[in-house]
């Protein structure tokens, strides 16, 4: 049984359902294995759990929406 994971900040439900929905469908149309086999699952990790180029996601995004403007 083919098993996907995700590693991701916060999610709306409906984001997570077309995730889990379309990743299913492409991994199943490469794997050539049906859909139903799929098991997925989500974990989602607050902003200020992780950063890049030491900042906190939760700030770099601050910073990109103020540099949007």
């Amino acid at each position: 049984m083919p098993y996907i994971t995700v590693e991701s900040g916060t999610l709306s439900d409906e984001q997570k359902e077309e995730l889990i929905k379309r990743l299913t469908e492409v991994s199943s149309e490469i794997m050539r294995v049906p859909q139903e086999f799929f098991v997925t699952t989500i974990k989602e990790i607050p902003d200020k759990n992780f950063g890049i180029g030491g900042k906190t996601i939760d700030k770099v995004k601050e910073e990109y929406m103020r540099n949007q403007l």
